[in-house]
This record gives C-alpha cells, structure tokens and sequence, in this order.
C-alpha cells in the first residue's frame, strides 16, 4: 500500500521571512519541537489558501471568511485560532505588520467531542494489512495510548527496563515526559525496528514529522477514521479492563480527568448493567 508523502511548498518571502522569525520565537519561548511544528502548519496552511504575498497584504475580513470556510472540526478550529493570535501578535510587537488582523476572529465554542474509539474490525484490518513500520506506529498509539507526534519521536534509548518488564519514556506536550508500561511484544517490535537511535528516522531533528505519521496511518483506516481514535481505543479498553480511571489518565498524559473521559466511551453492556442495577428491588 502506498504510504502519502508531504511534500515542501514555498511561500512568497514575506510568509517565509515572517514564519521563521516566529519560529524562532517558539523555539526561544522553550516550546517543544512538536508544538512548534504544529503551529507553523496552522500558519503556513492559512498563508497558501490566501494566496498573498505577506501577512500584511491579508485582511481582517479575508482572515475570517478564509477560516470560516473550512470544514474543520470545532476542537482543529480552536488551534489554529490559537496559532494565527500568536503569529498576528508577535508580528505586531516586532513591527512587522501594523495592525493584529487575528483579533477579528471570533471566539471557538467549546464542543464536548463523544468518544469515538477505533473498532475491532479496523485495528484487525491495521494489524493484517500494515507494513511492518506503520504497523508499529499504530501499535503505539492503540496499545500504549502515544500521540502522533509521540511516535514520530520514539527513541531507542527511551526504553527502560524495570522489575516488572519494559516501561517507554514519551515526550509529550509542551515538553512533558511520561513513563508508559509496555508489553513483551510491543518492546520486542521497536527493539527489532531500531538497533540504536530514533526507531523512526526522519528529517525533523532527526526523526519524521507527526504530520507524516498521522497520515500514514489514517491512510491504512476506513474513511472519516483517524489516527487519533486509536488512542480513544487505548483508553477505552485500559478503562474497561482496569476501571482505574486515574491510570488510565496518567498513561494518556492529560492533565485532568475530564479530558480523559472524553477518551473513553461506555459500553451499551456496562449502560445496560446500570439499567438492570436501577430495576433491581434487592439492589437497595
């Protein structure tokens, strides 16, 4: 199957001299690589689909309409909202534009998403029909909940071994680590895929960028399905199996609860449980 390649475009010079100095900013206010990547995206994505030459030459208007009618979801519209604040804003403190045009964007409901986890028939037809390397991607999102940006840096090095098998280092959000238990099986696989270094190398500091890796995978799934809902099976299932719903948020790498249970879908048997609990005369 073949895998997409993202592929490099140039924008006219003044979007390219403007993005590398905010990258440069980024990378100043500690943001991790992965953030940074995130963001300039968002940014250079708005700056393609204008068709300006400079991030002066678009309007306020044109910003909005341009953003309005894309049919993104509402949680991909809050970050790059977020993304064009931060780029406007620090356009405008170095001088560089004279008016923060990404104020006239309106502010993004917050929508609860409804878990949605990948089925058994879709990891089934990942696990018969992925090559061995995108294989082990989505093995590392479905069976030890890792972003996508989390995979693309998986490190050979960042396998530790403990009293009770292997546990992985991974480099989260905003820099973050956390320590994930692996089993045998997902351990022996980035053991074979890696003698030494990054187990998936690439051009971004050395490994492949997350862009390429959520696409790789959500290639290989049924329309409408993502990467991202693999990890929603992740925890899922580590919920149902455990019912520690602190655990599960501590392997996800959240920072609340609440964001957790946004992961997690019920079950139509654990609902009905509750259902037969209620109608129960001797359950009182």
């Amino acid at each position: 199957m073949r895998v997409p390649t993202m592929r490099k475009y140039e924008l006219p010079h003044a979007w390219e001299m403007s993005i590398n100095l905010w990258r440069g900013h980024l990378r100043m206010r500690g943001l991790s690589t992965a953030t940074i990547t995130v963001r300039v995206d968002h940014v250079r994505s708005i700056a393609r689909a204008s068709a300006t030459l400079g991030p002066d030459s678009l309007t306020a208007i044109e910003l909005v309409d341009l953003c309005a009618s894309k049919p993104w979801s509402a949680e991909h519209r809050k970050g790059v909202r977020a993304s064009l604040r931060g780029f406007y804003q620090y356009l405008v403190e170095r001088g560089l534009v004279a008016e923060d045009i990404s104020t006239a964007l309106p502010p993004v409901k917050a929508v609860l998403p409804r878990p949605r986890p990948a089925t058994d028939d879709i990891w089934a037809q990942i696990m018969a029909t992925a090559p061995p390397r995108q294989r082990l991607m989505a093995r590392l999102a479905g069976e030890a909940g890792l972003r996508r940006a989390e995979v693309a840096q998986v490190h050979r090095d960042d396998l530790i071994a403990d009293g009770s098998g292997w546990t992985l280092i991974v480099h989260g959000k905003g820099g973050k680590q956390r320590a994930v238990p692996l089993t045998a099986s997902l351990t022996a696989d980035i053991r074979d895929m890696a003698s030494s270094g990054y187990v998936f190398p690439g051009s971004i500091d050395g490994h492949i960028s997350p862009m390429w890796v959520g696409a790789s995978i959500s290639k290989l799934m049924p329309d409408g399905w993502s990467m991202h809902k693999l990890r929603h099976r992740f925890a899922t299932r580590g919920y149902a199996g455990t019912g520690n719903l602190r655990a599960v948020q501590e392997a996800l790498g959240h920072a609340s609860v609440a964001t957790t249970q946004r992961y997690t879908a019920v079950s139509s048997r654990e609902i009905r449980a509750v259902a037969d609990a209620a109608a129960d005369p001797g359950a009182a």
